[in-house]
């Protein structure tokens, strides 16, 4: 059924976004554009939670954005952070490590983290719970859709009862998948590779003492390579790659299943929660905007698994895109900017797909020299200190950073366009120092080091987006600051290790502007102020005359922010 078939007296629904897809892509998605008071349709054609622990691992910039939508906490309670992960050969000898506990790449979180996805899910849709204006629609899938230029008139189904009805929305997120309808809808094709090898996922429950190898560990045998590794909440997580000639029907035989799992786990108090025979994707769709239809997570693009960086790309893709929505919806940002979407996202997802496929070509030697060869040279290769550190601080992860985009200048120049660091900040009223971004507020943040307790003439930003942030050395007072995270405009915050004003000092620079997502929107001089204003007031440049369709005074939007913050 098209839109255009439907009742002309049926009542059509209107909302800012309509999100398809609910799994940890959609439900995170939701949760930002609802803590920036859009109002929001989720769309998910199963009924019940999907119950199945896929995805697996996060790293530090996908904490930092859980934080930024207000669920750090309940999210952090249900993860395992392991201290290392060891590359070992056939014989079980370590020929690799990286020392994931003196990781640190300074956006406050742990580098690598393993988490239960049912647990994820749940955890993300009871945080949609904080929003009256968000709604969850469960066994309803999307039927068809059609675009004009103001909105998305879409046909939504229930699944059980095949009733229809139309919604008519600003903008469509998809994040439904690989197999995504919505990308299907707007005819966008998926261009890369699948690879041949198919690999066997097993997940199960298991006590401590029954565990045998209890670190993350890939296991470089030519013959069969696998991971395995401890997870959250007495989880345990092992892949094995098919050799030729093994189908799946043998993969997941109990005789086999137990065999292969018994090096690591005893199989006897071995709980499988899944098991499942996969084969991985390097795929990019050809676009990731089709007018007002976006793409997002698998939907947009799906990569191998050597990295665990598919759902940490699906969240930055939330992270990046969220606040632009809401910029361009409230009319404080041109349409335009939702061009920098993809044009920002997609060389930085290119490049941790080619990392994860290199990284698989180490793991996945296939001959007995071809392997020896890397042992040996990899090995070799440590006994230099730069090389060694290298590996062990996992210093081959590509960096976040940004090429092009919304940027002052509309490319990286050095810090410009990298994320921001995440220190601990002395803020007033709180006794303990705490993670930078609570203090920063919803929108750009304009950080100054040592700017007087009382706010500058800040002239220069009036119909701005922006919240100044004084910076103050570690020796000032909490009691001296006179404003804390609850003011619209300013906040005074005490660098209590030092981290901002050596990074200010290291960027030769007096001021940095961070984007809503912390990444670096332009540095300053003091006497550069006036320019870098000009800059941001022309990379958004709003729309003279446009009223907001999100209804909401600029405070109770910024209340509703502040409540799903600090919830």
């Amino acid at each position: 059924m098209r839109p255009d078939q439907l009742s002309g007296h049926e009542t059509v629904h209107e909302v800012d976004v309509v999100v398809v897809g609910c799994g940890p892509v959609g439900a995170l998605t939701a949760n930002l554009l609802g803590a920036r008071g859009l109002r929001t349709l989720v769309v998910e054609r199963c009924s019940a939670p999907h119950g199945q622990p896929r995805a697996f691992s996060c790293d530090d910039e996908a904490l930092r954005i859980y934080q930024q939508a207000g669920l750090l906490d309940q999210v952090l309670s249900d993860m395992h952070q392991p201290s290392r992960a060891d590359y070992v050969n056939r014989a079980g000898r370590t020929f690799a490590s990286i020392a994931l506990s003196e990781v640190d790449f300074g956006f406050g979180h742990a580098a690598l983290n393993f988490f239960d996805q049912p647990l994820l899910e749940q955890t993300l849709r009871a945080g949609l719970g904080r929003f009256d204006h968000v709604d969850l629609a469960l066994g309803t899938e999307l039927v068809a859709l059609q675009q004009d230029d103001d909105s998305v008139h879409l046909v939504l189904r229930d699944v059980a009862t095949e009733q229809s009805r139309p919604i008519r929305a600003r903008y469509v997120l998809g994040c439904d998948g690989a197999r995504s309808t919505t990308r299907s809808a707007v005819r966008i094709p998926l261009v890369g590779a699948s690879y041949a090898e198919p690999w066997l996922a097993v997940s199960g429950d298991i006590p401590p003492d029954a565990v045998r190898l209890g670190h993350t560990t890939f296991v470089c045998d030519w013959q069969r390579p696998a991971f395995v590794s401890p997870g959250a909440r007495g989880s345990y997580r092992m892949e094995f790659m098919l050799r030729p000639g093994e189908t799946e029907a043998d993969m997941l035989r109990p005789e086999t299943l137990t065999r292969l799992i018994e090096p690591y786990v005893d199989p006897a108090r071995f709980t499988i929660t899944r098991a499942v025979v996969y084969t991985f994707h390097h795929l990019v769709a050809r676009e990731w905007r089709r007018g007002r239809v976006f793409l997002l997570g698998d939907a947009a693009h799906q990569m191998p698994p050597f990295l665990g960086q598919g759902l940490c790309s699906g969240l930055r893709d939330a992270a990046n895109l969220s606040w632009k929505l809401a910029m361009v919806l409230s009319g404080a940002a041109d349409p335009a900017v939702l061009d920098t979407y993809e044009m920002e996202r997609r060389p930085h997802t290119v490049a941790m797909a080619r990392t994860s496929v290199r990284m698989g070509r180490v793991f996945l030697a296939r001959s007995r020299t071809t392997a020896w060869l890397r042992d040996t040279a990899l090995r070799a290769a440590q006994l230099v200190p730069r090389v060694r550190r290298f590996i062990r601080h996992f210093e081959f992860k590509p960096v976040p950073a940004y090429q092009r985009g919304l940027l002052a200048g509309g490319r990286r120049d050095g810090a410009v366009g990298t994320m921001f660091p995440q220190p601990r900040v002395g803020l007033p009223g709180s006794a303990e120092p705490q993670l930078l971004d609570k203090a920063l507020g919803s929108g750009f943040a304009v950080l100054e080091y040592g700017a007087p307790a009382d706010p500058p003439d800040d002239s220069r930003w009036r119909g701005l987006p922006v919240r100044l942030v004084a910076v103050h050395p570690a020796d000032t007072p909490l009691e001296s600051l006179s404003t804390s995270v609850e003011s619209d405009r300013h906040v005074d915050v005490v660098d209590v290790d030092g981290t901002i004003g050596s990074w200010l000092r290291d960027h030769q620079t007096d001021l940095v502007i961070l984007r809503p997502d912390r990444f670096v929107f332009a540095l300053a001089t003091a006497d550069e102020l006036d320019r870098v204003a000009g800059e941001l007031a022309a990379a958004l440049s709003p729309p003279a005359g446009v009223p907001s369709v999100d209804h909401r005074s600029e405070r109770e939007t910024a209340a509703v922010i502040a409540s799903a913050t600090h919830s």
